[in-house]
C-alpha cells in the first residue's frame, strides 16, 4: 500500500505592507491576482492588521471582511490557511504605526517549485537565502550608473 505523498512546495515568503492613514486602496490585490493566474505565486494568507490613533489594534482575517473590503482579493488564487498563528500576528501588530493599516501576504513562490524538488532529489543543502529590497538594487544601480 503507498503512503500519500507531501506535497511539494517553493520557497514561502511573507510581507507586512503598512498603509499609513489608513489609506488601503486594493492595488496590490490587482498584481496579486496577475501574479497567482499566472502561476508564479500560490498566496497562503491573507491578514489584515488595523491600528486607530491611540494604537488599539484589531486583527481581522480576509474571511471576516465585509463584501466591499475584501472585494480586491475576490479574484486571488490561493489557499488561505491560516498559517500564522495569532502569537506572529499580535507581533506583527506591535510593529504597525498608529493610525495605520497593514496587510500580511504570506506565498509560496510557485516558479521555483520544481528547482526546489531538484535540489532535494540532488541531496543539495540551501545555505543561504536572502532577499535584498528592491529599494537598495535601486539605489545600488543608481550608484553604480553615477561612477
Amino acid at each position: 500500500m503507498s503512503t500519500p505523498s507531501t506535497p511539494a512546495y517553493g520557497p514561502v515568503e511573507y510581507a507586512v505592507i503598512a498603509f499609513p492613514g489608513n489609506r488601503f486602496t486594493g492595488e496590490i490585490a490587482t498584481e496579486l491576482t496577475k501574479l497567482t493566474s499566472q502561476g508564479i505565486v500560490r498566496v497562503i494568507d491573507i491578514t489584515f492588521i488595523k491600528r486607530d490613533a491611540d494604537g488599539a489594534t484589531e486583527i481581522v482575517e480576509l474571511e471576516d471582511l465585509d463584501d466591499f473590503e475584501s472585494g480586491p482579493f475576490a479574484d486571488v488564487d490561493g489557499e488561505v490557511t491560516g498559517l500564522l498563528s495569532q502569537e506572529d500576528l499580535e507581533q506583527v501588530a506591535e510593529e504597525i504605526p498608529p493610525n495605520s493599516s497593514a496587510a500580511i501576504i504570506v506565498w509560496e513562490d510557485v516558479w521555483a517549485t520544481a528547482l526546489s524538488q531538484a535540489l532535494r532529489r540532488a541531496d543539495g543543502i540551501l545555505v543561504a537565502h536572502e532577499r535584498i529590497p528592491a529599494a537598495v538594487v535601486e539605489q545600488s544601480v543608481a550608484a553604480a550608473r553615477a561612477a
